[in-house]
């Protein structure tokens, strides 16, 4: 039948920083692939507005306030599509720029396969396993779709999708200072380069002390450890995470972009922090840690 009037879905899935990290993509099954490694939760993140309109055959329209191609989102929009009848218009408001380590592409492909898979008729668990898929064949990350699924801190403790990967949420209080420093470094161009795994591998000791204690302290000290060992960011985004560091806060890397996340130890040095980002001209923003993960709106 053509025409009629449509049915709406909404979905929102969190941004994400991810401070250390271990790649692990041995599993046979890919729902077993991904990252061991820890990071925080962001409050901002990816809202899908997704319209399902009664047609004879398929077709997705995919559109953003970004004026950039989003092809791992609409991969994971065209999987739940595949086997069902419509005209699919989805409509994605990012809050934060895609290629700089924010887990853009993973909270892109989560919010759309939540939003599509409610109007299609499927369960969230295979919202999931397609955002997941989607990510991973799409090389937008290393098991960020997992990490979204809860708030606050999370501890990738075994890779995967569950209830193949596991991972522990732990509430975290207050926000952090996160920020760009040069242009997007696409993920991609990092996770085909061997060379770069191995390295990452190597610097990944610090995971071990996360799982151990999971608190964002001891997050920060072992994400400040794994940026200097893993030695990716550039040298002006090297320059500003020292500069936040000398002024009292915990500053990293958020991998793979040219991006750091950071937090104050004190209200005072957080006022250091965020005037000497101002008079640097750095593009930062301060944010909250989200208290939940992936979900449906309406």
């Amino acid at each position: 039948m053509e025409g009629g009037p449509g049915r709406i879905a909404v979905a929102f899935a969190p941004s994400h920083v991810t401070g250390l990290v271990g790649p692990s993509l041995d599993a046979r099954d890919p729902r077993g692939r991904g990252s061991i490694g820890a990071g925080l939760v962001l409050a901002a993140g990816v809202r899908a507005i997704a319209r399902l309109e009664p047609r004879t055959r398929s077709r997705l329209m995919l559109t953003s306030n970004l004026d950039l191609p989003l092809p791992i989102s609409e991969d994971a929009a065209s999987r739940l599509l595949a086997s069902h009848r419509g005209r699919l218009s989805i409509q994605l408001s990012h809050s934060l720029p895609v290629g700089q380590g924010f887990g853009s592409s993973a909270a892109g492909a989560t919010s759309v396969a939540l939003a599509t898979a409610a109007l299609v008729g499927k369960p969230r668990r295979v919202a999931i396993q397609v955002a997941h898929l989607a990510d991973l064949f799409g090389r937008g990350g290393l098991g960020g779709v997992a990490a979204i699924l809860g708030g606050g801190l999370e501890v990738r403790t075994d890779p995967g999708i569950p209830p193949y990967g596991r991972v522990v949420h732990r509430p975290v209080r207050g926000s952090v200072l996160v920020g760009t420093v040069g242009p997007p470094l696409p993920t991609p161009s990092v996770l085909r380069r061997p060379r770069v795994l191995e390295r990452i591998q190597r610097a990944s000791d610090g995971i071990e002390e996360v799982r151990a204690h999971p608190t964002v302290e001891e997050l920060f000290e072992q994400s400040e450890a794994f940026t200097d060992r893993v030695g990716l960011a550039p040298p002006a985004l090297r320059d500003v995470i020292r500069g936040l560091r000398r002024r009292g806060g915990w500053a990293a890397q958020a991998m793979f972009g040219r991006s750091f996340f950071a937090r104050p130890r004190s209200p005072r040095a957080r006022a250091a922090m965020v005037r000497w980002l101002i008079n640097s001209d750095v593009r930062a923003v301060e944010l909250g840690i989200a208290r939940s993960g992936a979900r449906i709106l309406s």
